[in-house]
């Protein structure tokens, strides 16, 4: 079935953030000042279990979903991951499971999660320089432990792709030395667009290094060519380094709105699905399935949340409403 909501956008892509807990406290994510040593943690009965997660995906698939990323947080942390990838995996209709992580326990767990059924993480990482990274992470984690993470995922054979965060006056220097490095790796780099994504990373456009800036930045160095979508909704805008097979991407949710052809579902850390990453509010699951409703009234429930979704937040985006405007924090919603 193919379900469509206001602007005739299908339901195609589900991100469901495990954990609301990361072992960074990354400066433009979960700040120390704020998430620090007290703050309240979901417990564990407020996340949704494998099981709830399971009978949610289920749904979603039957309703069009092919892509599921598994988010957090920092989803290694939640114990047995492997157990709900393998839950995942068996899904008909299921086509891909993804995740993303700052590989910081890659290493020791990319083996049994390659065993379990996934196919591709996303790796975050926002500097080379050692230096850098810890002070960004402000966690004291070196890049030699998430490279490792990297090349430990390579050789279980799964696909790799590299994320980074690009912000005015943190790393913008680091732009060709990351390019570069993960080039000569043969491993896809996607800059990403600083956003306004929750209200405590003090995000304004001044702070925004733009597509257009990295792209020049980049083509100092290296020649690219544009590469055509793979599929309709996918977000980042695709480039190949001129004669070979290696890739950049652009997720340019500032400067150049994907809203138009966005295709994702969440279902954040305490159970409530949301149809924008910049939503302030969302659908609690977590109480719908533990009060006893049936699949058809959970498919049902999803049918009319999204025929009547209309959000269009980057395009619509003012430097007013980004200040004003209330927004889940990332590490409730994932990316």
């Amino acid at each position: 079935m193919r379900i469509t909501d206001k602007f005739g956008r299908p339901l195609q892509d589900l991100r469901i953030s495990v954990t609301d807990r990361c072992n960074f406290r990354c400066t433009y994510c979960m700040p120390k000042e704020i998430f620090g040593k007290d703050y309240p943690f979901l417990p564990k009965s407020q996340l949704l279990s494998f099981e709830e997660i399971e009978r949610l995906a289920t749904s979603f698939v039957k309703l069009g979903v092919k892509k599921i990323r598994l988010t957090g947080g920092e989803p290694l942390l939640r114990r047995g991951l492997p157990e709900l990838i393998s839950k995942l995996s068996a899904i008909e209709g299921l086509e891909d499971i993804g995740l993303t992580t700052n590989a910081t326990l890659l290493e020791k767990l990319a083996g049994e999660l390659k065993g379990a059924g996934l196919k591709r993480i996303n790796v975050s990482l926002d500097a080379l320089d050692n230096k850098l990274f810890q002070s960004i992470n402000d966690s004291g984690i070196s890049t030699e432990r998430v490279l490792r993470g990297i090349d430990k995922a390579q050789e279980v054979g799964l696909h790799v792709k590299v994320n980074m965060v690009v912000k005015k006056g943190m790393n913008e220097h680091e732009i060709v030395p990351m390019a570069k490095f993960f080039k000569e790796k043969g491993i896809t780099l996607r800059f990403i667009e600083f956003m306004d994504v929750g209200k405590t990373n003090g995000w304004d456009f001044s702070k925004v290094v733009t597509k257009k800036q990295i792209f020049d930045q980049l083509s100092s160095h290296f020649k690219l060519e544009q590469v055509d979508p793979d599929y309709i909704g996918e977000v980042a805008k695709r480039y190949r380094y001129v004669g070979s097979n290696t890739e950049v991407g652009f997720i340019t949710s500032v400067s150049e709105s994907f809203c138009s052809t966005c295709t994702r579902a969440r279902i954040a850390a305490d159970g409530k699905l949301y149809t924008c990453l910049f939503a302030a509010k969302g659908f609690d699951f977590k109480d719908f399935l533990r009060t006893g409703k049936s699949d058809e009234e959970l498919e049902k429930q999803i049918i009319t949340i999204w025929n009547q979704r209309t959000d269009r937040y980057s395009a619509e985006r003012t430097e007013e409403s980004a200040k004003n405007k209330d927004r889940i924090e990332m590490s409730y919603i994932g990316g």
